[in-house]
């Protein structure tokens, strides 16, 4: 019995690094289930690790639109850190700091009095209707089969969408929309908000935008 119990010594690490890496099990659409671990949800794409033994696999990287649901690992750890059903309003971790910003659809930009970092990645929940020119209206996504514009801050995005941008001068502008995904942050400074349209004075209307820094 004593090799045996030597055995089991040492393989138990390694099956804990293989619980570790099949924790996360993404469901897709056409019934196929992937275990491994979650790395990232963002702009629509799902970056998951696929358990390939003891050793760790390949990352992939899958669109949302695929994906039926993630499920995890039910112990404390995991479900603390990515609960189910955030996960699968857009990946944003509990525990995170938020504020509720009204965005007018007037005004060029509006600060969030949120101060973030390089590498921060931050979350947006964002609701409501604007009125952006006669017969216009519509929601954080901006105008469908908008097109190209090169007055507007971002000239290939939806117009009238929810933009944003970090630092009062910057012209690095970046699109939100009404994508609940987490956005990596590429500067440090303050946060502001704004529309996806380059004639402010006729919109009425504005965003309920709740940001999770």
């Amino acid at each position: 019995m004593r090799p045996s119990m030597h055995r089991i010594i040492f393989v138990s690490p390694m099956l804990l690094l293989a619980v570790t890496l099949s924790a996360d099990t993404l469901v897709l659409r056409d019934g196929r289930r992937v275990d491994g671990q979650l790395i990232s949800v963002r702009d629509n794409v799902i970056e998951f690790e696929e358990a390939r033994g003891f050793g760790g696999g390949r990352a992939v990287r899958i669109s949302r639109d695929d994906v039926q649901a993630i499920e995890f690992n039910r112990d404390d750890r995991y479900s603390s850190r990515y609960p189910q059903e955030q996960v699968q309003s857009g990946g944003r971790p509990s525990g995170m700091r938020e504020r509720q910003i009204t965005v007018p659809a007037n005004m060029p930009w509006t600060d969030t009095n949120i101060d973030v970092r390089a590498g921060q990645q931050v979350f947006f929940e964002a609701q409501g209707e604007i009125r952006w020119g006669p017969g216009r209206r519509d929601g954080p996504n901006g105008e469908q089969n908008s097109p190209v514009n090169n007055n507007r801050p971002m000239p290939n995005r939806p117009a009238a969408a929810l933009i944003g941008r970090v630092g009062a001068g910057s012209q690095d502008n970046f699109f939100i929309g009404a994508d609940r995904s987490g956005i990596r942050m590429r500067s440090s400074g303050r946060l502001f908000l704004g529309l996806n349209d380059d004639v402010l004075s006729d919109n009425t209307g504005y965003f309920r935008v709740v940001v999770y820094y």
